[in-house]
């Protein structure tokens, strides 16, 4: 027993090389099994130099990952267990998520987690996230803790610093015939190497968004060309892919009330990205750049035009008009259990466009009704057509066919709001009106094991980025041009030519109207 004793605190009394090969060791098993499947399934590991290239990652990860540790523990001590008691937990969380929803931590992934709200990120909590935490967080950063470690002289610090960035050297340019490959797939795999994928891209996303204008850049003025009352109400969708669009050629009938509407057009579409806050900029701007521009509200806000935007939804641009109303604006107005949903949006909307003094109006409703994974709790309980449904946030735990059909309810309730908006617009007979419906990007639903959206647009499958382009017109308004592909970045310079905008930027060739 007692020899026992001591070997166990020898377990947990170690130099700081001994300690740091140990976390580095734990951090290999516990977060890189992602990393190596990616590996595994993009290599002939069977061939020679598919075994040397495995055995060159395995050896660089853990040596790399204890030399950063050697760094962090050497200058900064018990400052140093607290952080990488953190890089536990925080990996922890994010191998669940890669493993549970494919998704990679790049930048893109970053923003979206940053940008997240609290309802949307309650909406993924479940008990194998718990599990993750407790087992590959919370129990690692306990021993972190209690390990008395015995530090070593500036002096050896400085010579296995050297020694060991001279043997990654060498094993880097040994892999001289794999960099070509490396670099091919430094996106994914840098998204799932830990702590790295978070650490780095976190810091990247903050220099970007330092970078960006504070203020944004004013487009030319514009001139409202005539009188005559228009209305135009542009519904931004959540998570709507066209291919679940009965509309779309979908063999379920998800479109049961639009497909009855007349003037109805639908359009081909892509996305500018797989992740909401990109691709409602792209939606809102004059044309596909990284420059804060003013984007369509606040431009036609600021040019004479009213302007309303309601939202049960977040990531847009910083929006600058009076007529700003979140679900929390709406609900005094509402009454019944539909205004836990999207629908709210359009409580006394018609009365609010009546109301109005100016004779162009924009109206913009961002809507959340697709969004993952808890597609079945976003629709009332009235459009559940389509069961069995998945009713767990671990999509990987449900039947293809349960989360289908739990998506596909979305987009009958998605069909539903749209019937309303038009009816809402059909009474406004002494306007000419218009409803565009597009969707801020895609979705996976288990195809190719990928999980909801945000891969990166060079590598996402086309389920994350086609998206529907349906637009309506009333009786004696604008027709459309005969065309079959769009893009978001149509959308601005057709509200423009609707609503009859005279402006240096307008492009006639991405507007959609004759």
């Amino acid at each position: 027993m007692l020899k026992s004793k001591l070997n166990l605190n020898r377990f947990f009394q170690l130099s700081l090389n001994h300690f740091v090969l140990i976390i580095s060791t734990l951090n290999f098993l516990f977060f890189h099994y992602p990393f190596f499947s990616f590996v595994f399934d993009n290599i002939d590991y069977k061939s020679l130099n598919g075994i040397v290239l495995i055995i060159s990652l395995i050896v660089l990860m853990l040596v790399l990952n204890a030399f950063v540790f050697y760094l962090i523990f050497f200058l900064l001590r018990t400052a140093g267990k607290f952080l990488t008691s953190l890089f536990f937990i925080v990996s922890a969380v994010a191998v669940y998520f890669i493993n549970s929803y494919s998704v990679i931590i790049d930048e893109s992934m970053v923003g979206n987690v940053l940008n997240t709200n609290y309802e949307e990120s309650s909406s993924f909590f479940s008990f194998k996230l718990i599990i993750y935490i407790v087992l590959f967080g919370v129990i690692p950063s306990i021993y972190i803790f209690k390990v008395k470690v015995t530090y070593v002289t500036l002096k050896k610090f400085s010579v296995t610093s050297s020694l060991t960035l001279f043997f990654v050297a060498i094993l880097v340019f040994a892999n001289a015939s794999n960099w070509l490959w490396i670099d091919k797939n430094s996106k994914q795999l840098g998204g799932l190497a830990m702590p790295w994928s978070y650490t780095v891209n976190i810091s990247r996303f903050y220099i970007h968004k330092s970078q960006e204008n504070e203020k944004e850049i004013l487009l030319p003025n514009a001139t409202i060309k005539d009188t005559n009352k228009s209305v135009f109400i542009l519904v931004i969708g959540e998570s709507a892919r066209s291919q679940n669009f009965s509309l779309y050629g979908y063999k379920k009938n998800t479109n049961p009330l639009l497909s009855k509407t007349n003037n109805l057009h639908t359009f081909n579409a892509t996305s500018c990205a797989t992740y909401t806050t990109a691709g409602v900029k792209c939606i809102l701007s004059h044309e596909d750049t990284g420059d804060l521009y003013e984007i369509l509200p606040n431009y036609l806000y600021r040019n004479d035009v009213e302007v309303i935007w309601r939202s049960t939804n977040w990531g847009e641009p910083p929006i600058h008009i009076k007529n700003y109303q979140t679900r929390a604006n709406l609900e005094a107005d509402c009454k019944g259990e539909d205004c836990n949903y999207d629908e709210i949006l359009l409580t006394n909307l018609k009365e609010q466009i009546l109301a109005s003094k100016k004779n162009k109006i924009l109206i913009v409703l961002h809507t959340s009704t697709s969004h993952g994974p808890t597609y079945s709790k976003k629709y009332p309980p009235r459009f559940e057509t389509f069961k069995p449904v998945c009713n767990s946030v671990e999509l990987g735990n449900c039947s293809q066919t349960e989360l289908i059909n739990a998506y596909d309810n979305t987009i009958i309730y998605t069909d539903y709001i749209l019937h309303k908006v038009i009816e809402d617009l059909q009474q406004l007979k002494q306007y000419n009106s218009a409803m565009l419906f597009i969707s801020d990007h895609g979705e996976s639903l288990g195809e190719k094991n990928l999980y909801m959206h945000g891969l990166p647009l060079s590598i996402a499958p086309k389920e994350q980025f086609d998206i529907p382009f349906i637009v309506w017109t009333s009786d004696g308004s604008k027709q459309l041009k005969p065309n079959k592909t769009l893009s978001q970045l149509h959308v601005f310079h057709s509200v423009l030519n609707f609503l009859s905008i005279e402006t240096p930027i307008y492009d006639e060739k991405m507007n959609i109207f004759k």
